[in-house]
């Protein structure tokens, strides 16, 4: 039985890939419309790390994933955590794939692996377990990545309050507003420091108001806090003592959240220690109970 269905999976496979080949998917009109129309290169995505999505199991999802049309298939919201971590949507798919697909031959292989051992197991419960398997390793990837957007959201957070901080501090002592947040931008190292020092520069290149492309940064990386900041700076207009006043309470009040994010990790931290404590402590109590319930049912 567990034969027939690998079987009919894989002819199924097969007809629908040679479909996909005779009738490959159209592209979006809106990617046809910015490649006649291109745009200024937005400076917030870092690039794609050589390497970084060529695993086993990216490799082996790839030629089915390119004729998935990844940009449809995946959530918005795994696109922009893709953008942010600078991975490939078609690397990404692919490894959510394969995973997928290795989750669903787990259970039926041990499965044989039993039958051998001459431990047979009814039809459904293989069944069951590899759809579950597969379901569950199929959203993995999405999880890694969330996380990992997650962090760097949080990173970059900190470092624009930083930013803030050394911004308010030039413009008290003396600077303009383009001024003090340039040599803000050039103090700080690292990703999030460089993603702002492109802003600030693309700025200065374009001759456009600094808060347009500080909005943009934000609104890509899904930070309000950046967000809100480019409104500050774009209704505080150019008089220096409103913009100083302005970041520097956003600058606090962007710590405060940041402290509440880490009580909120340490709390939730605290309740997943407890939870192998509580095993233990049923596992405990269970050792204990066992000789007197089975000899009270032994009894009778």
């Amino acid at each position: 039985m567990i034969l027939a269905l690998a079987c009919g999976v894989g002819v199924g496979g097969g007809l629908w890939l040679a479909w996909t080949g005779l009738r490959p998917p159209r592209p979006d009109l809106a990617d046809l419309l910015a490649a006649l129309s291109p745009s200024p290169a937005a400076p917030a995505a870092p690039a794609p790390r050589p390497g970084m999505e060529e695993g086993w199991a990216a490799r082996l999802g790839r030629p089915l994933a390119v004729r998935l049309a990844p940009p449809r298939l995946l959530p918005a919201t795994i696109r922009r955590d893709l953008t942010i971590v600078g991975r490939d949507p078609t690397g990404h798919l692919a490894e959510k794939i394969t995973s997928g697909l290795v989750g669903l031959a787990l259970p039926p292989l041990l499965t044989l692996v039993f039958a051998v051992a001459g431990i047979r197991l009814p039809f459904a419960l293989p069944a069951a377990l590899a759809l579950a398997v597969a379901a569950a390793l199929f959203l993995g990837p999405d999880l890694a990545v969330r996380t990992d957007a997650t962090r760097k959201r949080r990173a970059l957070r900190h470092a624009f309050a930083a930013f803030l901080d050394l911004t308010v501090i030039a413009m008290a002592g003396g600077a303009g507003l383009e001024q003090a947040v340039a040599d803000a931008a050039d103090t700080g190292g690292g990703e999030a420091f460089t993603l702002l020092r492109a802003v600030v520069d693309r700025a200065a290149l374009t001759r456009e108001p600094l808060w347009q492309p500080l909005a943009d940064l934000g609104e890509r990386y899904d930070v309000a806090d950046i967000v809100q900041a480019a409104a500050v700076v774009q209704l505080a207009g150019g008089e220096g003592a409103r913009v100083r006043v302005s970041l520097a309470a956003k600058a606090d009040a962007i710590r405060l959240h940041g402290l509440a994010d880490a009580d909120a990790d340490a709390a939730a931290a605290t309740e997943r220690m407890s939870l192998p404590v509580v095993v233990l402590t049923a596992g405990f109590l269970l050792m204990i109970a066992y000789p007197a319930v089975s000899r009270v049912l032994t009894g009778l």
